[in-house]
């Protein structure tokens, strides 16, 4: 839910600030370090996983750009990390439009600061749960246009959804507004090949935020892409995307995909 005037905690952890954290920036809190040091004591490797699946985000951007497609929705896109969406398809399309979206009110101050010479990229302040707060705010509209393709980002995202809120029933309403030949592309924590300990580890630090961590095996994911063309090599490890390049297995797992609407 969108506010007029954001305000945050700094001493409740923030997802978004300790992924920050995990990617070696410097935009989080004593809380956020502590929580994210807590997993990564028991899984080291996590900040490589971070990376992988950050190579994933702008890779699907650059994919999607070089098709031609020029409207991005990064939703649930967390703090600002360069190269971001934006900085990504202007490099193959500097006409490219973009939205940032977060629920995460640091989240939007900081996009806000920094995208304030941009007219073609805006943030929001919105819960990826409100799929029609978001499709038809009139700052969405004047950019996007959903009778075109569009590529729709939700990384590292639905692992903060709870299953009562229908993750699935909301990435369809999303789905229903986009247009053929448009993409979404989406990763979370998978239990599937995941250290018990570590997994654990970061359900117990995640419960007293606002959103409590969810695991989910690939069976449970696979229906977020009902409507689209799973496209190769399917709903698998964010590292397994890119196998030309050479990735160690890590004690967490992230399961990630691409699907086309046709």
């Amino acid at each position: 839910m969108a506010t007029d005037e954001p305000s945050f905690d700094p001493n409740v952890m923030s997802h978004a600030r300790a992924y920050d954290y995990v990617l070696g920036g410097k935009d989080n809190f004593e809380v956020d370090r502590i929580a994210a040091q807590a997993v990564i004591d028991l899984a080291p490797d996590l900040p490589a996983l971070g990376k992988a699946q950050r190579r994933f985000l702008l890779r699907i951007v650059q994919k999607a750009a070089n098709e031609g497609i020029d409207q991005f929705l990064d939703i649930g896109s967390g703090l600002p990390t360069s190269p971001n969406v934006h900085e990504t398809a202007h490099a193959i399309n500097p006409a490219a439009k973009v939205v940032y979206v977060d629920a995460d009110p640091l989240v939007y101050v900081h996009n806000n600061a920094l995208l304030a010479s941009h007219e073609s990229v805006i943030s929001l302040q919105e819960d990826v749960r409100q799929p029609q707060r978001i499709l038809d705010n009139p700052h969405v509209r004047e950019l996007i246009d959903f009778d075109k393709p569009v590529l729709i980002l939700f990384i590292g995202l639905f692992h903060l959804v709870a299953d009562g809120d229908d993750p699935a029933g909301i990435v369809a309403r999303y789905r229903d507004r986009m247009a053929s030949g448009s993409y979404m592309a989406l990763s979370q924590f998978c239990t599937d090949g995941s250290d018990p300990a570590a997994k654990a580890k970061l359900e117990e630090i995640s419960v007293g935020s606002p959103q409590p961590m969810c695991f989910r095996t690939r069976a449970e994911i696979r229906p977020f892409f009902d409507g689209f063309d799973l496209l190769d090599p399917g709903l698998v490890d964010v590292q397994d995307w890119w196998p030309e390049e050479t990735e160690a297995a890590t004690a967490l797992k992230v399961a990630a995909g691409i699907g086309k609407k046709v």
